[in-house]
């Protein structure tokens, strides 16, 4: 019996959190599974001067169909966790669009 993939969304009054898992420097970008409570996204830009948060908040804003300004960083600047915050979507909606069930 496999047990589902944890919860990487927390839903919000506004919309929900998100909690990522960033491999910055590699080869594509795109969501490779779950780490731990967190969703694993690979990113080709490199982690310097704040390139890779920017890469993964156009990536995200492509994925969830949303504009860059509804998704913002809220910790984790400098680290590969992070925590963002994604306005207008739920945790299931964000979950359902990052995780289909072919990756689990």
């Amino acid at each position: 019996m496999t047990q589902p993939p944890p919860a990487f969304a927390q839903d919000t009054p506004d919309g929900c959190t998100l909690a990522v898992r960033v491999h910055p420097g590699a080869r594509k970008n795109a969501v490779t599974g779950t780490h731990a409570a967190a969703v694993k996204i690979s990113l080709t830009t490199p982690p310097t001067d704040g390139r890779a948060n920017e890469a993964l908040i156009a990536l995200l804003a492509e994925l969830l169909h949303l504009p860059r300004a509804r998704i913002a960083l809220l910790t984790g600047a400098t680290s590969r966790t992070k925590l963002l915050r994604i306005t207008g979507k739920s945790a299931a909606e964000v979950q359902a669009a990052l995780l289909p069930s072919s990756i689990c």
